[in-house]
């Protein structure tokens, strides 16, 4: 009896492994990163096919048309992010510096850096106005930086911890969650000043967003385990799908449909957006330990989730307590496409 038990669980638990890949998206390769530390945010710039990868104290430059590494950016202390900003530049968030590094693209060195509040976490660019914003963790504050003169124009206090951020800039605004407010601080880009603050209840803690220009749609990933569709023109939540625990990073591709949540409990929640109203779940993708962080490339259509191999914790220790330790030099890159292209 105990035998067809243990066969009956086996089966059930093969099943759930089947669905949970039965969707779009497939494994396609991983790209070995290795070094030592950790990571946080990824950036696909897909014009010049190259992704950025922040690992410990540097940005690792991989180049999308050959899946390898082709250089780094070093001494970015603390970095979270790198994203490009045309024409020709790359700026990295210093989360230990307070500073953002501004970084030739062609050469990947270092021309200067500009003080900003504390802890610089995320980073993006606001194409309207040519400007790159760092939301600060410490600093609760946003510094808006000239694309151009790299110079700050302006700080922002936005009243509680900032995440990640989106821009529209038809609307000419810029969309931050701040997490410990469990809110949506609406930023004028012109004035560079917070305008409206929308609260994402049911959703709490929210870390990534992510926007649908054509449907004025905000994609909110939300440590409550929920994926949240936010109307943008007023901060209603018009949808909601369940995700895992642990989300970190949320991306909408505007010629699919689909909205990504990944997760630190080794999945990424796919979900469609059937029509402005309704947000439906499609896949739940098996991925890794820690691959909580990812980027999407809108032409290729392909998600990247950085991860690594893991020890397993000390005999003895209790369930959930302490954080494992990573495999030395085992950082890399997972790779997953439509249909597995």
């Amino acid at each position: 009896m105990r035998k067809t038990l243990a066969l009956i669980a086996w089966v059930v638990c093969a099943a759930f492994a089947v669905q949970a890949q039965d969707g779009p998206y497939r494994p396609i390769k991983e790209i070995k990163i290795g070094g030592e530390g950790g990571w946080d945010y990824l950036s696909v710039d897909s014009a010049a096919k190259r992704l950025y990868v922040s690992h410990a104290t540097k940005a690792v430059v991989i180049d999308l048309s050959k899946d390898a590494v082709i250089g780094e950016i070093a001494d970015t202390p603390g970095i979270h992010g790198a994203i490009a900003v045309p024409p020709d530049r790359v700026f990295a968030s210093n989360g230990r510096g307070n500073s953002a590094s501004i970084v030739d693209a062609k050469t990947l060195q270092t021309l200067s850096k500009v003080e900003t509040e504390g802890n610089p976490d995320f980073i993006m660019y606001e194409p309207k106005q040519k400007e790159v914003y760092t939301f600060n963790g410490r600093g609760n504050s946003a510094s808006v930086i000239g694309a151009t003169s790299g110079k700050v124009v302006a700080t922002i206090p936005l009243g509680g911890k900032p995440e990640a951020g989106v821009s529209d800039p038809g609307a000419g605004r810029v969309y931050v969650n701040i997490e410990d407010k469990n809110s949506v601080a609406v930023i004028d880009v012109a004035k560079h000043a917070v305008v409206a603050n929308w609260p994402i209840a049911p959703g709490e803690e929210a870390s990534g967003m992510a926007i649908d220009l054509k449907n004025h749609r905000l994609f909110i990933g939300a440590s409550n385990k929920l994926m949240l569709m936010m109307d943008s023109t007023n901060g209603k939540i018009v949808g909601q799908v369940p995700i895992g625990a642990g989300v970190d990073s949320t991306w909408f591709d505007p010629q699919t449909q689909y909205a990504f949540s990944s997760s630190a409990d080794s999945t990424t929640t796919i979900a469609h957006e059937d029509s402005p109203d309704k947000l439906t779940v499609v896949q739940t993708l098996k991925t890794a330990q820690g691959a909580r962080t990812m980027a999407l490339d809108p032409t290729t259509h392909r998600i990247y989730l950085a991860t690594a191999e893991f020890n397993p914790p000390p005999a003895g220790a209790a369930p959930g307590r302490g954080r494992p330790t990573m495999v030395a030099n085992s950082m890399k890159i997972l790779v997953f496409g439509l249909n597995g292209k």
